[in-house]
């Protein structure tokens, strides 16, 4: 918790409104960050606040040297009878003058106590921005706050209520500021109101009108930084800047404002709010009205509303705002992702975006795992082009990793937890099969590629995909001999795969193997019952990792399995129709950085 407290001098002067204060504040405040085994200390704290100069300061009145040695000087001896007290004529002069100009002053001025307090929920993510923010409010809350009680005395608004009508008569003020996210927002929304909601601010009176304390209890404001930063994205502000004008917001609730009321309770109060914010040169003037239906989309959606939750898809979200997203603990603890249609483009390359939107992922404590259909050498070349491959990426050999569609798992330390491989007659008549039709096909055997003649499109797994580069075996028998298979992928144009290969093969394997299609020009052929899904259910539990705790993200009707697994399954747009039946959300293509617009979204 972050505490301050600040004391303002009250005064009974006509209204400073739009003036400025140069009371000096003292403040003591402190840090106390879970788990951060430390703590911050600030003395003293001096915000240049303006007074008009009808307003006289109060004045301290301090002897000089010489008149204070004089006056309470203690002779060692007592004074003869008689003698006279001499005083110099200079300090003599100066002590009159000092004397009238005490029966000029006005009367002492009732000075107000701020007790300030600025939070965290326990799941925010407390980074340096979030943390330099929270420092600021210490010196944003009583600037509004010492505007917000300045204007309620002068307010001539009709629809007001006036519960609290002067602060003067109190000689405390305490008032707490929370920094949240939906969730937690979302809870206090069911607990405070009834309503089973997300908003961008809930306020929480303490104030209990008629009871004759010297204390004004405002009460609390809640601020959800998830909301905050989305509405700082659309709104064009930085996230200081939109949580300051909740924070004005929330003020105002507390003072009686409420925009909820009518329409003009709503103008009043925005008017109110322009007004604060003018007066205090903060960003936000003219700000957009919120309701609790625009900002339903801030929320996670729960699993089973399978619904496309694509609010942001069509908007062009630049890097520089994406750092306002990064303000707060990530909603999964996994991201499992899917590489050819999803983290590879059309190209079958990652994408600057989709690049630095992993390295976001991957700095904020999402472990990142490759679950796909290549081999694991192929994953590591491609991601190796951005830098995202080795110890410092997402993906090594001593990472964790479902590939060849999850028959081969590696866990912690690249630990091998699972191997399946395919029954060799399958793999014998598919081989035939190949020769006589010369229809392109390769076997995959943990890190290697096997076929039996050369062809372009064989060249092209490993040119283009990234595919260990394939070794021609002289004949089936001696292929069979010399490996173990785990799965098989034919390659031809997407129309033979469609109208040739698949159904044959569909009906060829019918209780033997399993027929799947991650990509329109390529079919797979796999053991019976296997599944990426199975493979990632098998990692989790050597991670011991529920599948809430998980976010997927894929395009095939391989993905099938794993999005169906998980807390939250994600598509992209180019995605398959089975695919995109199970998904909780469909996000931009592979080729509109479809995997960054998911994390910004979703993850953050």
């Amino acid at each position: 918790m972050v505490s301050c407290r600040c004391s303002f001098l009250l005064r009974s002067a006509p209204s400073f409104r739009g003036a400025f204060m140069d009371t000096i504040c003292k403040c003591s405040w402190r840090f106390m960050g879970r788990g951060m085994g430390a703590t911050i200390s600030i003395s003293t704290w001096s915000p240049t606040i303006h007074i008009p100069s009808f307003s006289a300061m109060p004045i301290s009145i301090h002897l000089p040297p010489i008149m204070s040695n004089t006056l309470h000087h203690q002779p060692c001896c007592p004074r003869p009878e008689g003698t006279r007290f001499m005083a110099s004529l200079p300090v003599v002069r100066w002590f009159r003058r000092m004397r009238r100009s005490a029966l000029k002053r006005p009367p002492a001025e009732k000075e107000l106590d701020l007790d300030i307090r600025i939070a965290f929920a326990e799941n925010v993510y407390k980074d340096e921005e979030l943390l330099n923010i929270a420092e600021l409010l210490h010196l944003n809350v009583p600037m509004a706050m010492k505007v917000a009680f300045d204007g309620i005395k002068d307010s001539t608004a009709k629809t007001r209520d006036t519960a609290i009508e002067d602060v003067g008569s109190f000689e405390k003020v305490e008032l707490s500021v929370l920094l949240c996210d939906n969730d937690f927002i979302r809870e206090l929304n069911k607990e405070w109101r009834d309503m089973d909601c997300t908003t961008d601010v809930i306020s929480m009176s303490q104030h209990i009108p008629g009871c004759q304390l010297p204390v004004l209890k405002l009460g609390d404001i809640a601020i959800s930084v998830d909301a905050a930063a989305k509405q700082a994205v659309e709104r064009g502000h930085s996230l200081l800047d939109e949580i300051r004008i909740l924070m004005v917001h929330g003020m105002l609730h507390l003072l009686g404002y409420n925009n909820e009321r009518s329409k003009e309770a709503q103008k009043e109060m925005e008017k109110e709010k322009d007004i604060i914010l003018k007066c205090l040169g903060w960003k936000g003037i003219g700000s957009m009205h919120i309701t609790n239906e625009s900002l339903e989309d801030c929320r996670l959606p729960h699993k089973s509303e399978k619904e496309n939750f694509d609010g942001w898809a069509d908007q062009d979200i630049k890097t520089e705002k994406e750092k306002i997203m990064r303000s707060y603990k990530p909603k999964f603890k996994y991201l499992f992702c899917d590489m050819d249609g999803t983290l590879l483009n059309s190209k079958s390359l990652v994408s600057p975006r989709t690049a630095e939107a992993l390295r976001e992922a991957n700095s904020r404590g999402v472990k990142i795992i490759i679950a796909t259909g290549k081999a694991r050498p192929a994953a590591m070349s491609a991601l190796q082009l951005v830098d995202l491959a080795g110890e410092d990426g997402i993906i090594s050999k001593s990472s964790p990793g479902v590939f060849l569609q999850g028959l081969l798992v590696y866990g912690k330390q690249g630990l091998e937890l699972h191997r399946r491989n395919l029954d060799p007659d399958i793999c014998k008549e598919a081989f035939l099969f190949s020769l006589e039709q010369q229809f392109p096909l390769v076997g995959f055997s943990e890190d290697r590629m096997v076929t039996l003649f050369n062809h372009p499109l064989i060249d092209a797994l490993h040119s283009v995909y990234f595919e260990p580069k394939a070794e021609v075996m002289s004949s089936v028998e001696h292929l069979l001999s010399s490996v173990s298979v785990q799965k098989l992928l034919f390659y031809d144009t997407a129309e033979n795969v469609h109208n040739v290969l698949r159904p044959h093969w569909s009906v060829a394997t019918e209780g033997q193997a399993r027929v799947v299609q991650a990509l329109p020009d390529m079919l797979e052929i796999l053991p019976s019952g296997a599944s990426k899904g199975a493979g990632v259910q098998m990692l989790l539990d050597h991670l011991g990792v529920n599948s809430d705790e998980v976010m997927a993200i894929g395009d095939g009707e391989n993905d099938v399995e794993m999005l169906d697994l998980v807390g939250w399954g994600v598509v992209m747009a180019n995605g398959s129709d089975k695919a995109k039946a199970v998904a909780n959300a469909i996000v931009t293509s592979n080729d509109e950085d479809g995997v960054a617009d998911a994390i910004y979204r979703y993850v953050f």
